[in-house]
Parts: C-alpha cells; structure tokens; sequence
C-alpha cells in the first residue's frame, strides 16, 4: 500500500508541475548556471502602458526579476533591486515583471520601486510561460550574449555580487 501512495504522489506531482509549464529536463526554480541561450523573441507592455520588446535587451547583461505584489519576499527584495537598477543601470538592464495579481495592484506595487527598472504588467502570465518561470519570486540573470547565468531564487547578497560581476 505504501508504494502504491508513493507511486500515486509522484504522479500527481508529475501533473501539477507539468499543468505550471516546467518543460521536461528543466527546473525552472532551481539556480543553475547553464549558459543555455535566453528566447528573449517577446513582447510585453511596460507598467506606463508603452510597447516592450524582450530582443530589446540584447547585448547587456540583464536581471529579470519575477515578482507579485502580495509577495512578501518580493517586497524584501525591492530595496536591492532598486539599487542595483540606480547603481549598475547604464551597463546591465534591470527589469521587473510583475503577475499573479491584477494589472492595478501589479501597477501600485511597481510605483513603489525605483523609477530605474523598466517594470512590465503581466497579469496573464505570458511572459512568465514564455520564460519558464513558476515560482515568485524568482530572477534570471543574463549575460550580454543572452545565455543564462543564473535562474531561481537568490540573496539579496549573491544577487548583488552577481550584478557587480556582469556589470564589470
């Protein structure tokens, strides 16, 4: 009986993380430093209601951080986002997308940050399924070639090192 409970867990876990758009072979969650090229092929709209086009960020390291405005992690998160944005904005670009809220309180939350991340309303989703992104509060860091240097959650601290390092 313990195996068949086991076995029924394990495919219902298979499901659910299948139903949130994590691909087979990848957790979107989990850091890793793969290089695997970003598909920045997207297209979103900026909290001030202008047009964004991810191929956009070509050729600069940049931080995507995913956030909802309930989250309060992300709200933790803020201040060091905010900086890095104020600090490393002319050499790396630092972009917010917010979701899993409506358009209003993911355009509230964004007003509160700094004026220096460009921050994106995706109240859908669609860019979070584009990216493979699951979890709030998650970031993918980028070099200037687009691969991937980290994905998932990290510290306000590695988060730092990690900009101040792509930043040069």
């Amino acid at each position: 009986m313990r195996s068949f409970s086991s076995l029924a867990v394990s495919l219902l876990l298979a499901l659910v993380l299948s139903a949130c758009g994590v691909s087979s072979g990848s957790d979107a969650t989990a850091p890793s430093g793969d290089g695997v090229a970003v598909d920045l092929d997207f297209t979103s709209t900026t909290v001030a209601g202008e047009p964004f086009e991810g191929s956009d960020l070509a050729g600069k390291p940049t931080v995507l951080w995913f956030w909802a405005p309930w989250c309060s992690t992300c709200r933790t998160q803020e201040p060091t986002v905010s900086k890095l944005a104020e600090e490393y904005g002319d050499d790396v670009n630092v972009v917010g997308i917010g979701s899993q809220d409506t358009a209003e309180a993911i355009e509230a939350f964004a007003a509160e940050t700094s004026s220096e991340i460009v921050q994106l309303t995706d109240p859908d989703g669609e860019v979070w399924r584009h990216l493979e992104v699951t979890t709030v509060s998650s970031y993918l860091v980028l070099d200037a070639e687009g691969d991937q240097v980290e994905r998932g959650s990290l510290s306000n601290d590695e988060l730092t090192d990690l900009v101040a390092e792509l930043a040069g």
